[in-house]
């Protein structure tokens, strides 16, 4: 078994700030989409300029801060609202949404798209391929931060939590006991695969002209087929549990519909590039 290496959240400290791994990994994640669409939009033949770049990301990380912490408190701490609605604004205390954020960068490609006097999906399938990095360095965030671990396991990469740090992983055994039972370390998961895995296949299919719709569709396909899998390893959220026969989670029924969406958005994007085609009519 392997040991967690208590990482420290903090990056570093000035003064009274303190500077977590979570937030940095955020800006990393902006940064990297920022400059691969920036390397994007100086290749030939592109319709988009610098500027656009700028400016779509600019948008963009609105729509992932502002619809992340709202869809987490609608998603996850709705109770919190109830007690008091100003806790929606305590982005200190921690929790965001993956669907929220995907909700506000949506909204966030609408305005562009309207700004700019684009296609919906022309933004989208241009947008989609540089979002799996960002999701990469979040998923590490969670690892920084010791949260989102999965069910308990004997596969030889499990990790064990320092039971000083992590009592609640510990709850039942004996006193004294140094370390949790060995976990799944499903941050790690989702790092290799909607983060890793999803930007190579995004990247490599988004190189050659596709018809429009078809990059949205496979991220939203891809994303939503990753997170479902992972989500039978990992724990549900302990103010939550299971909403259904033991198995079903909060976080797989919010990725139904981006699983249907995206097979909607494929099947859209070839069955109209296919009826555009000129057809043969010496075999009708």
């Amino acid at each position: 078994m392997l040991t967690y290496p208590d990482l420290d959240p903090v990056a570093f400290q000035l003064g009274p700030l303190r500077v977590h791994w979570y937030g940095l990994m955020y800006l990393i994640g902006f940064a990297a989409a920022w400059l691969l669409g920036r390397w994007r939009a100086s290749r030939p033949g592109s319709r988009w300029t610098a500027a656009m770049v700028d400016d779509v990301v600019f948008y963009s990380v609105i729509g992932v801060i502002a619809g992340g912490r709202l869809g987490y408190m609608l998603f996850y701490g709705y109770d919190q609202i109830l007690a008091n609605p100003l806790n929606a604004l305590k982005v200190w205390e921690g929790g965001m949404s993956f669907h929220g954020g995907l909700i506000g960068v949506l909204i966030a490609i609408g305005l562009f798209a309207r700004r700019y006097q684009l296609r919906y999906f022309q933004v989208g399938d241009f947008v989609a391929p540089l979002v799996p990095l960002g999701l990469f360095a979040g998923r590490i965030g969670n690892f920084i931060n010791g949260e989102l671990w999965g069910h308990a396991t004997w596969v030889p990469w499990a990790m064990q939590l320092p039971c000083v740090r992590f009592p609640e992983y510990c709850a039942g055994l004996p006193a004294g006991t140094a370390f949790s039972p060995p976990l799944h370390p499903s941050q790690l998961y989702e790092a290799g695969l909607e983060g890793l895995l999803l930007f190579a296949v995004l990247w490599w299919f988004s190189r050659r002209p596709r018809p429009t719709m078809a990059v949205s569709g496979l991220f939203l396909l891809l994303y939503g087929l990753f997170r479902f899998m992972v989500e039978f390893v990992r724990q549900p959220d302990a103010h939550i549990g299971y909403l259904a026969f033991d198995w079903l989670t909060m976080g797989q029924v919010l990725t139904l519909p981006m699983l249907l969406g995206g097979a909607i958005l494929l099947a859209l994007a070839y069955g109209l590039r296919d009826a555009d085609r000129p057809r043969d009519h010496a075999t009708g």
